[in-house]
């Protein structure tokens, strides 16, 4: 038997999955940070690019858009029986992890060059689950282009550490890091 949902079974199956979705996106995104922080040794050593903002401004940026997130991945798995909806929570269960990996290869591994190759597969990543979300619901693509503008300053930032850094914050004769949290 086919038949559409009401308007108000739609806010509700919404409304269900953000429950679950916006507060897991968010927990996944602090565990994540739990894996490499920039308190160490080895990062207030690094010379910072003339880009980089208020340590503070990181937490507050990743906490709006992890909620934005979880609203975008919400919008597309309420929508039952949507062209493209299986592919598209998939492609963004593909895509989730690699963003998550950049703290701790860049903070816990202190791997600047690694950072950038997984930042730079997070947005390339990211380009396909915004278009596969914009597929079912437009607006669910429309709440992830924040998310790819800060994943691209973040790039550009990874880059300008590099380049600042050209010895990847080493020091000494040994050539050993300063400080190797895992």
């Amino acid at each position: 038997m086919n038949f559409l949902a009401s308007k108000a079974q739609l806010r509700a199956s919404f409304l269900r999955w953000s429950l679950f979705l916006v507060p897991l996106i968010v927990l996944l995104g602090f565990l994540s940070g739990r894996f490499g922080s920039p308190d160490t040794v080895w990062f207030d050593s690094l010379t910072k690019p003339s880009i980089f903002p208020p340590t503070a401004a990181f937490g507050i940026v990743w906490g709006i858009l992890f909620a934005m997130i979880g609203f975008a991945v919400a919008l597309v798995a309420s929508a039952w029986g949507a062209f493209g909806r299986p592919l598209a929570l998939v492609v963004f269960a593909v895509h989730f992890p690699i963003t998550l990996a950049w703290t701790p290869v860049f903070f816990g591994a202190q791997n600047m060059q690694g950072g950038l190759i997984v930042i730079g597969a997070a947005i390339v990543t990211l380009l396909v689950v915004i278009a596969a979300f914009w597929r079912v619901r437009r607006s669910a693509g429309l709440l992830l282009v924040p998310y790819l503008g800060w994943l691209c300053f973040a790039g550009a930032l990874n880059y300008m550490f590099i380049v600042e850094n050209p010895d990847g914050g080493l020091t000494g004769d040994s050539g050993a890091a300063v400080e190797v949290v895992l």
